[in-house]
């Protein structure tokens, strides 16, 4: 398949080099670079404030930096038609067999720029002109929405997803295009001044705060839970911590009788987190977390789980590339490393499952772009492994609704996935997602709740749901003071 990338010369970014090398890579495509005549450049106040952004936030040149034309020389197309004219900058001319890369229904940059200057995360498509249809979509997102050079350049990492997943066949769509916006030099300089103010107030937090800070809420279920009632109810207990450690993904286990809460366990001083273990009476949890599991990269989302007569954990190790399996040798203390069934990439919160006379792996890889937007799959006939990629991976890019957000339960028939919805910033809320198709050859999901903090639990993020017995737990943000100091018997 012949593809001519269209590209204008007079904005040039390095992540258009990104494309165009990822596509001519491919064995199936023959990539040449044609420049377009009818796009306007955006202004030049958005590259101002690129720089600003980079200096307040200590940020390197990245995707989006300015690209010299004399980089994209070896990819100039060659004489011939093409098969399909991929257009990157929205230009009108349309003859022949034409993809545009939109953006809330908008071709070009500007509108992404627009949307992410308003505070919001586009909808991203890929568009066969010619057959007036969708080939692929989603709303590649961002853990930081309010820095506009970094939830930029995560964006236009998804959009490479995308657009990988149009010339390899497309997959099912169910994303909405927002109200698309204006990119206007004057709110270009206000985002600018606001930049600089927020920078201020969060250098200032962190001189009084420790930050980020976590909380965990524990409450006792004998009727409906979240899961059941599609909402965020009240009466929610607060797992108490000494200020100097935070708690947070909480995961519940009943064994032998005995409910065990584990928690990721970060220590503001070390700046990496163990996994710490609770027992829960009737009252609650007794004493404070005591220590499981270390390694020698930060630890976080202590999946644990009961197969084949033993407990098993899988905690998250992205910092050391892998998915690692570990065995309770004496539960609830001592776990030894069993298998390690995926390595050599950025997984976050793997989560294992059973579907189909299967188990299947969920969890979000990062590929250059966000931790929390492009979901990937695996499956296995044992949670040993050895573990198969999914043919669609990533099977769905949405920082709405692809991170996972504990177990994957079934209720009433249906196979519900709690997932982050990150469009607010990392984890800022949940959603319930009903898995509608899980095989080996698709994947499609429905959000039918969004659970936000609020009323029912003060904060401002939301990130953790799971249930075990009767004990439900969550997690969400708090405040802890450099100036506060505990005396907290038995901690460590």
């Amino acid at each position: 398949m012949r593809v001519a990338v269209r590209l204008d010369r007079r904005a040039l970014r390095r992540w258009h080099l990104e494309v165009v090398s990822a596509l001519a890579g491919r064995p199936d495509l023959e990539v040449g670079v044609r420049w377009s005549t009818g796009s306007r450049p955006p202004a030049p106040e958005v590259d101002r404030l690129f720089a600003l952004e980079r200096i307040l936030h200590g940020l390197p040149a990245g995707r989006s930096a300015r690209l010299e034309e004399a980089h994209l020389a070896p990819y100039l197309a060659r004489d011939g038609e093409p098969d399909v004219v991929l257009d990157l900058v929205g230009d009108d001319g349309t003859a022949g067999p034409t993809w545009h890369l939109t953006f809330d229904g908008g071709a070009g940059e500007a509108p992404l720029l627009a949307a992410l200057l308003a505070g919001r995360v586009p909808a991203v498509r890929v568009v066969d002109l010619t057959a007036g249809r969708t080939l692929a979509a989603g709303r590649p997102g961002s853990e930081t929405p309010g820095v506009t050079v970094a939830a930029f350049e995560d964006v236009l990492a998804g959009c490479t997803h995308l657009l990988r997943q149009a010339l390899d066949g497309g997959a099912p769509v169910d994303v909405a295009d927002g109200e698309p916006s204006r990119l206007a030099r004057g709110e270009v300089l206000r985002h600018a001044g606001r930049s600089v103010a927020r920078a201020a107030v969060h250098r200032a937090y962190r001189l009084l705060y420790r930050a980020p800070h976590w909380r965990v809420g524990w409450r006792w279920v004998d009727g409906p839970d979240v899961i059941d009632l599609g909402r965020l109810p009240g009466g929610w207990s607060e797992l108490p911590d000494d200020g100097r450690h935070f708690y947070a993904d909480p995961f519940p286990v009943v064994v032998d009788g005995v409910t065990h809460l584990f928690v990721e366990d970060y220590d503001h001083a070390l700046g990496r987190g163990v996994i710490s273990v609770v027992d829960v009476g009737p009252s609650g949890p007794v004493g404070a977390p005591r220590p499981v599991l270390e390694h020698r990269a930060h630890l976080s989302y202590p999946f644990v789980l009961e197969d084949a007569g033993q407990v098993w954990m899988v905690p998250e190790t992205s910092g050391a590339r892998t998915v690692e399996l570990y065995r309770a040798a004496r539960f609830p203390d001592r776990w030894v490393l069993e298998e390690v069934l995926l390595e050599g990439q950025e997984v976050s919160d793997a989560t294992p499952f059973r579907h189909g006379g299967r188990w299947w792996l969920s969890a979000t890889v990062r590929d250059g772009g966000s931790f929390s937007d492009s979901l990937h799959l695996w499956s296995a006939d044992r949670l040993q492994g050895p573990w198969v990629a999914h043919e669609r991976n990533p099977v769905l890019v949405d920082i709405a609704a692809a991170r996972p957000a504990g177990r994957v339960v079934r209720r009433g028939g249906r196979l519900v996935r709690p997932v982050q919805d990150g469009r607010a910033g990392y984890g800022a809320a949940l959603a319930l997602a009903e898995v509608t198709r899980l095989d080996g050859a698709a994947f499609t999901q429905r959000v039918v709740a969004r659970l936000a903090p609020g009323p029912q639990w003060p904060g401002t993020r939301l990130h953790t749901l799971n249930r075990a017995g009767r004990l439900e737990v969550i997690d969400g943000s708090a405040y802890s003071p450099r100036s506060r100091y505990l005396a907290w018997p038995g901690r460590r």
